[in-house]
């Protein structure tokens, strides 16, 4: 399917995507199931002619070619990782394009916003970061609880699932050839909220982490093992907080029992409105596919920070800065007569 620019549809948002992983794939698919959308290119820091593009009209260019292609590019989606890519990736662009990200490391986005928010409001541009599921959906889902019950407690359980970002962070340990991360709920502590309590939850009462790791070839004996581990199970923001348990498997066993990259997850507020009636609310996402369903969300953020950029809204932006009509196709009128 050709998904450039027609004479017919001349006022589609031009959008390029930045790495071809996993999320960049999902944004490609994304974006071809999006009518007011299409794909400038993609690029990459790999050779160019590695990348196999869902439609092969599609232009695959360097890191390098991008500043040329600024007059055609409306909106970048970028789709590197959080650990060691977005952290400076986001600001540098910003300085040049508007952008949607998906930095997901929590404990670092006031420092991450700052640095991009310079950039962007230095230029002119639009930069919506921490797009997602969590952070993103999620987060507005905790926005609205804790305005609707003020009296109460809001809990946020992941999985289980495959995480891409703590994944990422397992494979550029040295010595890893691949690994993958689950996250899985404590269900004790999942059904204490659910059954109305309010408790407070540490990190590793919530969730814990296992991980599946394959080795460099020649790097497999007990010593790298144990080292391998240790830089896990010690991951300051990933793993410190958690009890983790690491499993080292061959590569095969790994692609054959870990291709696929389920996820989800849930947001609960429990809280009272008196003292007679107490209320929960829950939102959940069960996914099939991580990457998929995040760069639907990318995407659907692309749109918003076009119409952003085009009504004069400049500097960095989060979901929770975005009106939900920004973010359909559709038009406000439309919107009002179909869903609200």
């Amino acid at each position: 399917m050709d998904h450039r620019s027609t004479p017919d549809s001349p006022a589609r948002i031009r959008i390029a995507i930045v790495g071809h992983g996993n999320l960049g794939r999902g944004v490609e698919a994304a974006i071809a199931r999006n009518a007011d959308m299409v794909l400038e290119g993609i690029y990459t820091r790999r050779d160019p002619a590695r990348i196999r593009p869902l439609c092969t009209e599609t232009s695959v260019l360097g890191m390098a070619d991008l500043p040329a292609r600024r007059s055609g590019i409306d909106v970048l989606v970028l789709c590197g990782g959080s650990k060691d890519d977005l952290p400076h990736q986001s600001s540098e662009l910003a300085a040049h394009f508007s952008l949607v990200d998906s930095f997901d490391t929590h404990a670092r986005i006031p420092e991450h916003f700052e640095r991009v928010d310079a950039a962007a409001r230095a230029a002119g541009t639009t930069a919506l970061i921490c797009a997602g599921w969590d952070p993103g959906m999620f987060s507005l889902q905790r926005v609205m609880g804790e305005a609707l019950l003020p009296d109460g407690a809001t809990y946020t359980f992941w999985g289980k699932g495959l995480s891409q970002g703590h994944s990422d962070a397992i494979r550029r340990i040295p010595g890893v050839a691949g690994g993958v991360q689950y996250t899985i709920p404590v269900e004790e502590a999942v059904e204490r909220v659910r059954g109305g309590e309010r408790p407070t939850l540490s990190a590793r009462e919530a969730h814990r982490r296992e991980c599946f790791v394959v080795l460099e070839p020649g790097a497999d004996g007990d010593g790298m093992r144990e080292q391998v581990r240790q830089a896990i199970v010690g991951m300051p923001h990933y793993f410190d907080a958690y009890d983790t348990t690491v499993h080292f498997i061959s590569a095969a066993q790994l692609e054959r029992e870990h291709g696929a990259m389920p996820h989800g997850g849930f947001v609960i507020r429990s809280g009272s409105t008196s003292d007679r009636h107490h209320h929960a609310i829950e939102y959940r996402l069960r996914l099939d596919s991580n990457p998929e369903f995040t760069a639907s969300v990318l995407v659907a953020c692309a749109r918003a920070v076009h119409r952003m950029q085009q009504s004069g809204q400049t500097g960095c932006k989060t979901l929770l800065d975005v009106a939900p009509g920004l973010l359909h196709p559709k038009s406000a009128a439309e919107l009002r007569a179909a869903l609200l």
